[in-house]
This record gives C-alpha cells, structure tokens and sequence, in this order.
C-alpha cells in the first residue's frame, strides 16, 4: 500500500528535513492551488505530461519536493538553467539538471525559492511545455 503524504512526511526522521518539509508542503500548497500527493518519495503537486524525443511518454508532479538525507530536494522540471536570474539571489544551495538541493530552508530567501517554485509550476502547466528538464525548452 503507498504512503499518504502524511505518514510519508511523518517518517522523515532529520528535525530539519522534518521542519523544511512541512514549510515547503505549505508553499506548494499555496503557489500551486493543488492538494499534494505521492509521485514514489516526492510529494508532488499538480501534473503535466511529457513526451521524449525517442517516443516515450508520461505524466510527473508539476511541482514537488523530497526530504532526502543529505538536503531537501526541491523538482523544478523546467530546469534549474530557467532559473538561473532568482537562483543567484536564493542563499546556500546546489543544482543539478532538474533538481535544487537545499540543506536549510533557514539560510534561503523564501520569497525567492517561492518565485521560482511559481515560475517552474507555470510553465509546465500552461500547456506548451511537454519535455523534461534534461531536454530543456517549450514544444509549441
């Protein structure tokens, strides 16, 4: 049986990710309008459907976060190169493709992370963007 994201966020055993969870649970909330729910070990909000050149296809989390060991994951699927203006003002972070990993929501400008949250959310839901952040751009 899968988790609810309750019991899954109730697991975290890290205070801080603990913490950092539930602050980003509530951001999501209220910058995307959508409930969230289980994508396997990311709580996901809203969805959007992407096509890869070769063929495949399917649906992810438009927006959505993960408390993993070593930092919170936040999922951008526009990318993190999208972002790039906001992510110099955030505060302590790192990035991979698709992906922004923070160690301590205290130590970033919660207002940024917001707009970018925002940002990325927008994009893959306003109907034209159907790749994935490693293919970068928009399919019109």
């Amino acid at each position: 049986m899968d988790k609810t994201v309750g019991e899954f966020l109730a697991g975290v055993e890290h205070p801080k990710r603990r913490r950092d969870a539930e602050t980003l649970l509530a951001l999501m909330r209220r910058v995307t309008g959508e409930k969230p729910r289980m994508w396997g070990s990311i709580v996901g909000f809203g969805q959007y459907h992407y096509k890869y050149a070769s063929g495949r296809e399917g649906d992810s989390g438009a927006a959505g976060f993960s408390p993993r060991k070593a930092a919170t994951t936040v999922y951008l699927p526009d990318g993190t190169g999208a972002h790039t203006d906001l992510l110099e003002r955030l505060g302590p972070h790192t990035t991979g493709v698709g992906c922004l990993y923070i160690k301590d929501l205290e130590d970033v400008d919660l207002n940024v992370l917001e707009t970018i949250v925002a940002r990325s959310y927008g994009t893959v839901t306003d109907g034209t963007y159907t790749l994935r952040a490693h293919e970068g751009g928009h399919k019109k």
